[in-house]
């Protein structure tokens, strides 16, 4: 077959994705008012990733050539146009624009929803809990640099559950408007320094580090601050206009940021749920083993705890532990009921699919 007959082919097949994307959409704003009607949730997490895993299995037993990734993301911005198109979705994000949370929140919602960015964690808090915003997305910790407390401790007072989590990589990038040779300064937020001290050292050692609220502002500053740089991700170079001088920076290779997406209402079961729940127990010898003993007893992992001040009481504390399964499972039920004596705070953040 000539380059010609390959190309009208394609063309031909395009035609037919295009058709078919809108019959799609067709049915995808029926369902949008179908949700409105019955007072549903217009973004489904639980359904997000079944369809995800359907179409990475169909793939593969067709033997095509895209491997996993692609069809997620091919999928990823087709599901983006839906959501535009079933509501006027808004996702609130720790900003400004060009952040690692704002990557995640792409990589979740696609680029057709709308995103507002916050300049802190309350105001992402803020903008979901007084539906200026459907939902938001900010970050809960990394594997280098453990848990982000502060959002942690927004959880006590909120009305706002976990309905899903993105688990990000994140892969630093030196970025400059000049050569690395004339490089003085560096700028970036507090956390990315952390994340690639080791590389610092050996690589720019003589540069002044200057700590900023964030990696765009960092990729700003640097923008317009002539021999100096800046630490971040490849989008707060791009809407900076800067050069990526060296790629993947961090000292961990595997270095990841885990992020939650908050909302009014949680996730149903899918079969592979993850529950985040927040307690204080009371003040006696032996309070957190008896309230942790149900959980061993009937064999639920707990994947992570931390403990932060409850800022209510000197000396007394929250624990956040994440557990395998949902809050509706009858084990996880059962040991919530044991947890519950002996607390005199507990709270359920929410279920929610385990993650890719």
């Amino acid at each position: 077959m000539s380059l010609d007959d390959l190309r009208k082919h394609i063309d031909a097949l395009d035609s037919d994705l295009l058709r078919l994307l809108n019959e799609r959409a067709d049915l995808v704003h029926q369902i949008g008012e179908v949700k409105k009607a019955q007072g549903l949730q217009i973004y489904a997490p639980e359904r997000e990733e079944a369809v995800f895993q359907n179409l990475v299995r169909k793939s593969a037993e067709a033997n095509g050539r895209l491997p996993e990734k692609s069809v997620r993301a091919i999928y990823r911005e087709i599901m983006s146009a839906a959501l535009a198109l079933e509501d006027d979705l808004k996702i609130a994000f720790l900003g400004p624009p060009g952040t690692w949370t704002h990557q995640a929140a792409i990589s979740k919602f696609g680029a057709s929803v709308n995103y507002a960015p916050g300049g802190t964690l309350e105001e992402v808090f803020d903008a979901v809990a007084r539906r200026r915003a459907d939902y938001g997305v900010v970050p809960i910790e990394n594997t280098t640099e453990g848990a982000a407390a502060h959002t942690l401790d927004l959880f006590a007072d909120s009305p706002l559950h976990i309905c899903a989590q993105i688990l990000l990589r994140i892969d630093n990038c030196l970025m400059a408007s000049g050569p690395r040779e004339e490089i003085g300064t560096i700028y970036s937020h507090a956390a990315v320094f952390a994340q690639c001290r080791q590389w610092l050292q050996r690589h720019l050692p003589q540069a002044d580090l200057v700590e900023v609220p964030s990696t765009t502002r960092g990729a700003e500053m640097a923008a317009r601050t002539p021999g100096s740089a800046a630490l971040g991700g490849p989008l707060a170079a791009s809407l900076h206009g800067l050069t990526v001088l060296e790629s993947s920076v961090q000292d961990s290779a595997t270095n990841t940021t885990r992020f939650l997406i908050i909302g009014e209402r949680t996730c149903p079961p899918t079969g592979r749920d993850r529950t985040s729940i927040m307690f204080s127990v009371r003040n006696e010898a032996g309070s957190l083993f008896d309230a942790l003993e149900p959980f061993n007893e009937l064999q639920i992992n707990m994947s992570r705890i931390e403990s932060r001040p409850s800022r209510r009481r000197d000396w007394e504390y929250f624990l956040f532990v994440d557990v395998l399964g949902h809050c509706e499972d009858a084990s996880v039920k059962k040991a919530l009921s044991g947890l519950e004596k002996h607390c005199n705070f507990v709270k359920v953040l929410g279920s929610y699919p385990a993650g890719e």
